[in-house]
């Protein structure tokens, strides 16, 4: 158990943030765990980057999330990575040990969790839309949970190409790249598919170019965007049938990490489920 004494997270922001979706689960989460501690929301520009680590060191903060654009730009002010986050070259999640602070990132590790829920990665093919932040973290943790295959559907090929390269070479799981021009087609052999993408996002009728006649009820699909949860794409796969996973559940379980890493405590999903539904108005 840590001590009760006041801790502060930080969360490091590059540009003004009008709300922080984060701040108010982990915060309620503190609570219903009766820890006396505060997430900050904190604007951070880069060039103050490097200020506001050692900031961090000398105020004694237990951690915190690096939000864009400082994910990448932060690994050499830290002192350590773990497995995925060197995998990834990116961190979303910093925790002090000792006078050490020490980069993760729970991106991909929240969708794992997510997705467990509902099937079992290992050996399972996978078709993963978009090679952004989100889409890097996924494929990342899915080849470290022993996928047997990731097809990443993209339109540009160089940025999908460098994360087939990543995969293929580093994480060692069998990946391969398809332009992702039209509407694509789910390949029958498929266990799961993931939308990786922003599109969706604060547009409940935005639509995905995908045939979803192509899915099967055997298929399991999932969505990263969490506002609205139930997106476009969700709904049409839902028809045909298919297990559905939403972006909620993969933010709720960052933030169960999260809370883990810094306090050694396991949070109340449930609790921060509700939490983020109250402040999206669900």
């Amino acid at each position: 158990m840590p001590d009760s004494h006041l801790q502060t997270i930080v969360c490091c922001l590059g540009q003004p943030v009008a709300g922080n979706p984060t701040q108010f689960m982990i915060e309620r989460a503190f609570r219903a765990a009766r820890l006396d501690w505060r997430y900050l929301t904190l604007e951070v520009s880069p060039e103050n980057l490097a200020a506001a680590v050692a900031g961090m060191r000398a105020l004694g903060f237990k951690g915190g999330n690096i939000t864009i654009p400082h994910k990448v730009a932060v690994i050499e002010h830290l002192d350590g990575l773990s497995q995925a986050a060197e995998l990834m070259g990116a961190v979303n999640c910093i925790n002090r040990e000792g006078d050490r602070l020490l980069g993760e990132n729970t991106d991909g590790k929240g969708f794992v969790q997510s997705l467990k829920e509902q099937i079992d990665p290992q050996g399972k093919r996978v078709v993963l839309f978009g090679a952004g932040g989100a889409a890097r973290a996924i494929a990342v943790e899915l080849g470290l949970s022993g996928v047997e295959h990731i097809t990443l559907v993209n339109r540009t090929e160089q940025r999908g190409q460098e994360l087939v390269d990543l995969l293929n070479q580093k994480v060692e799981v069998r990946a391969d790249l398809t332009i992702w021009d039209g509407d694509y087609q789910i390949p029958e052999e498929t266990d799961v598919v993931i939308n990786a993408t922003s599109i969706g996002l604060g547009d409940p009728d935005a639509r995905l170019p995908v045939d979803t006649t192509t899915l099967t009820s055997e298929m399991v699909v999932a969505d990263v965007v969490f506002n609205p949860p139930q997106t476009q794409f969700l709904t049409e796969s839902a028809n045909q049938g298919c297990r559905t996973i939403d972006g909620l559940g993969m933010l709720v379980n960052q933030g169960v990490i999260g809370f883990h890493v810094w306090t050694a405590i396991d949070a109340d999903a449930a609790v921060m489920r509700e939490a983020l539904e109250e402040y999206l108005e669900l």
